[in-house]
């Protein structure tokens, strides 16, 4: 019997299946609806669709399920509409407002009336214990043990379901906050508690402080979709151990999930951007820009050496998260983002997204809106007919019907207005490529732009044109990637331990120590998850600055027991990675260590893309049909081929126009560009020079 190795990313418009047959090593996709009132059907329906695909003759297919993984957006999408619990902080006494307060800066510089986003535990919620730590770890108040029992009284008689717990430098010693969780426990033993020296033990108080109270914020939520979705995955026969994918690409169970859920706010893009690695490895692109566009969302990132940044901190849909998360940049540019005419008359498009439901115009389901799909509909880039394979029926009348009416706004032909949506969507999505490449020292022409996501590939080029990016990599299986990519990756786990040092060898014992202290917790986290020795791997990196810097860089630390030899290469790396990001490097001035980190790393069985024998350039046999395609830069419609993608073979060339289509996306190639298939069935668009 086969042995199937699932993944399942669940987007906000469609939730994607990817299937690996251990033993014959085949890759099998599907795709169906999302489900938002309730994701965890959206994915049952799926597992249970695919598997009978591939599994027809089983009595219950997802038996033979022997891994799980799973990518989801549910904490993002519980922060973005605010649908948390609520939630109760206890704090030092005299920083109950530092969350509202922040570091008082403003989300636009030049606008006076922005709103900062809203504080996510209201005031009277927040309430303050004795207790002070020094920054040594010594303590100068000890907690006041009544007091932090009346606070716990307090917050459960005002209905709390979660309490988050952070004092000022806990993160050097967590007596305190032990302490009070376990008097949180006694006084409330079924609400949700997070501790900072748990969730982000590190410096920074407010952006610490940001960290533990979303986490307690979010933590029902998961846990309520988690209790939701094992029964429905059980029901189906599934006896895999199932996973969930973390923001630095790796997986966790669902325990460790359900008690950390600020680690899964980029769940489901970071596994995209995992899938791109493995994938640009075998195509022989290590320098990439990765294009994920679903339906709701684009999300973007750049890999150097075939490596994408870990960022330690980030912002997320305005909250500051201290948690290890792929450098991800997301723009609300998708396939479902709504085109309109704004107050001063000109044309915009999203963030605002119909979703999967009612979804956009052509889908049928009452909305009158047009959107991104509507206009790649009506201009005949999308099959004006079906989508999924032939699954889904499109209206392509309704998707002219919304687009006119926009069209009669602005005094413009339906066709023109149609290509003016793409043309402002595009530039959307180029101003966030700029944001992780020109802004931070990289040249996108230096970069091959990989394609994927439901709409993608589809926009590619015109965006690769935006940037003059000359090349192009569309996989394989472009519309399921961050499905594919749960089944490319490891276990994987981060710790890290403040230590405000200076970067020199008088440091080189205590760098040592705690380097020692990080390693003895990753072997407990490998015990917990089973990992065997052999396939356990430890990346040491260290946070560096200038003294009196604000930020830090990420340095990798040599290989070995940390020496003073060691801490010479530190300082060298470190005035590399400024000269690459900022320029210049300030050589002489004194560096501080900041932060020691420690990525663990559980390897587990992969699924194997496997090289495919060439087959010749000839690609005619590909050719399904010809339609009138709207070619932007003719300005008209013009018969164009389509081919169809399970037909193309490695070695296979065309050139535009020429539309390739596929179960789970549409890849256009406009006039001046070239395609070929490679050994992988990655199609590789190159500009005509």
């Amino acid at each position: 019997m086969s042995r199937w190795r699932v993944g399942v990313d669940s987007g906000g418009t469609f939730t994607d299946i990817c299937l690996f047959d251990e033993q014959e090593g085949r890759v099998e996709t599907w795709k169906v609806p999302s489900t938002p009132d309730d994701p965890s059907r959206g994915i049952a329906q799926g597992v249970e669709e695919g598997m009978r695909r591939v599994a027809p003759e089983a009595k219950s297919p997802a038996a033979s399920i022997v891994y799980f993984g799973h990518g989801t957006t549910v904490a993002t999408n519980a922060l973005i509409q605010h649908r948390g619990v609520k939630t109760g902080l206890i704090t030092t006494d005299g920083f109950r407002d530092l969350l509202e307060i922040g570091r008082q800066k403003r989300p636009d510089l030049y606008d006076i009336q922005a709103d900062k986003p809203k504080t996510l535990v209201p005031r009277d919620l927040r309430l303050e214990v004795p207790e002070r730590l020094r920054h040594t770890g010594e303590v100068e108040t000890p907690l006041d043990e009544a007091r932090m029992r009346a606070a716990a009284r307090a917050l459960k008689a005002a209905g709390v379901k979660a309490v988050a717990v952070s004092f000022l430098y806990g993160f050097v010693r967590s007596d305190h906050e032990k302490r009070a969780v376990e008097i949180l426990r006694e006084e409330m033993p079924e609400a949700f508690i997070s501790a900072g020296h748990e969730i982000a033990p590190e410096f920074r108080e407010y952006e610490r402080l940001s960290t533990v109270v979303l986490n307690a914020y979010l933590g029902p939520v998961m846990q309520g979709y988690i209790r939701r979705l094992t029964p429905r995955l059980e029901a189906l026969g599934m006896t895999a151990t199932p996973h969930l994918t973390q923001s630095n690409g790796g997986v966790i169970g669902f325990a460790t999930a359900a008690d950390m859920p600020v680690r899964t706010v980029l769940s489901g893009p970071s596994t995209g951007v995992v899938g791109a690695q493995a994938i640009g490895a075998l195509a022989g692109f290590e320098d990439l820009i990765t294009f994920d566009m679903g339906g709701t969302s684009t999300d973007v990132a750049l890999l150097q050496g075939g490596r994408c940044r870990l960022a330690a901190e980030a912002t997320v849909h305005g909250y500051p998260i201290k948690a290890p998360m792929l450098d991800i940049h997301t723009v609300g540019a998708g396939g479902g983002s709504i085109a309109y005419i704004d107050s001063g008359g000109l044309l915009k498009v999203g963030p605002r997204s119909a979703g999967a439901d009612p979804g956009p115009a052509c889908y049928g389901k009452g909305n009158e809106e047009p959107t991104v799909t509507d206009a790649n509909v009506v201009l005949q880039i999308l099959n004006p007919q079906h989508l999924l394979g032939g699954r889904m029926t499109i209206r392509q009348d309704l998707a002219k019907a919304a687009v006119g009416r926009l069209a009669e706004r602005l005094g413009l032909g339906v066709p023109q207005t149609a290509q003016g949506i793409l043309s402002v969507v595009t530039a959307n999505m180029a101003r966030a490529i700029r944001v992780i490449s020109v802004q931070r020292g990289h040249d996108p022409r230096d970069y091959t732009l990989m394609a994927f996501g439901g709409a993608g590939p589809v926009h590619a080029v015109r965006l690769a044109g935006e940037l003059e990016i000359g090349r192009v990599l569309v996989p394989a299986n472009p519309g399921i990637l961050c499905a594919m990519g749960l089944l490319l990756t490891d276990l994987r786990a981060d710790f890290a331990l403040t230590r405000l040092l200076p970067a020199s060898q008088v440091s080189t014992p205590e760098v040592a120590e705690g380097f020692v202290a990080l390693a003895e917790r990753a072997d407990r986290w490998f015990v917990h998850e089973g990992i065997a020795a052999a396939d356990r791997r430890l990346t040491r990196t260290v946070d560096m600055r200038y003294q009196g810097q604000n930020y830090e860089l990420s340095v990798a630390v040599p290989d070995g027991p940390v020496t003073d030899a060691s801490m010479k290469a530190l300082a060298a790396g470190f005035s590399e990675v400024h000269r690459q990001r900022y320029g210049f490097a300030a050589d002489g001035d004194p560096v501080q260590i900041v932060t020691l980190r420690v990525e663990a790393t559980g390897r587990v069985r992969k699924a194997e893309l496997k090289a495919h024998p060439e087959a010749g350039p000839d690609a005619g046999r590909a050719i399904v049909q010809r339609r009138p395609v709207w070619q932007a830069e003719a300005g008209e419609f013009i018969e164009t081929p389509i081919y169809a993608r399970d037909a193309l073979r490695p070695g296979n060339r065309f050139a535009g126009p020429a539309i390739v289509e596929q179960m789970d996306a549409t890849t256009l190639l406009p006039t001046g560009w070239t395609a070929r298939v490679d050994a992988y069935l990655n199609l590789i668009l190159e500009a005509v020079k």
